[in-house]
């Protein structure tokens, strides 16, 4: 049995989408909230295998509430249910842990293949957010990253473990002006460290 929870602030819909799912013989709508903190609150979380969440809630949002379910329970499959499309909402949910994005206006037979996808380890998605996901990574396959002569000697330096204070010696640099650069660098590169930012300029050949 598959045990559904329902976040969804649209007193009609959870009513809609609790009487579809709980048709099917394997599947079980165990909760219904209207919010997330409502959801927090009660201990059904924690039963779930797959959690169906609205975006725009009262109190916590749903690209929020994403975040804190699958921290505090990392084996549920949560998938976002919205009215709503645009890019930003999207890759922040699936960023903090959505595995599915669909349309409110989803079919029965959609949603419910939809959980049974979930469940098997798939990432749901309505055709018209998967295009604009299938875009979004196209772009962002075609920008090459550019570093100067400076940032690549500096990173090359950084490969061969030199410090801070080392490589302002060898591009006769402050130690400000070299942290400075590698801002720009781990900016450029979208990383946080010196590990990810090597790593990622051997893998791309940057150095």
């Amino acid at each position: 049995m598959i045990n559904i929870v329902i976040i969804e602030d649209n007193k009609y819909m959870r009513e809609g989408w609790k009487t579809i799912l709980d048709f099917e013989q394997d599947l079980c709508v165990i909760a219904e909230y209207e919010s997330c903190e409502d959801a927090f609150e009660d201990t059904q979380l924690a039963k779930a295998n797959v959690v169906l969440l609205d975006i725009q809630l009262p109190g916590i949002h749903g690209t929020e509430g994403v975040k804190i379910i699958r921290d505090k329970f990392p084996h549920l499959s949560v998938m976002m249910v919205t009215i709503h499309d645009d890019d930003e909402r999207i890759f922040k949910a699936l960023k903090n842990g959505a595995i599915g994005y669909l349309s409110k206006k989803i079919s029965p037979d959609d949603l419910i293949d939809a959980v049974h996808i979930a469940m098997n380890g798939g990432s749901p998605m309505s055709p018209n957010i998967a295009k604009k996901v299938i875009s979004s990574f196209q772009a962002s396959a075609d920008v090459d990253i550019e570093l100067s002569d400076a940032e690549v000697r500096i990173l090359t330096l950084l490969a061969e473990g030199y410090s801070y204070k080392g490589i302002s010696k060898e591009v006769f640099l402050s130690v400000d002006g070299v942290r400075y650069h590698i801002r720009n660098i781990y900016n450029k590169l979208e990383v946080s460290n010196k590990s990810e930012a090597v790593a990622k300029a051997l893998r791309d050949k940057l150095i």
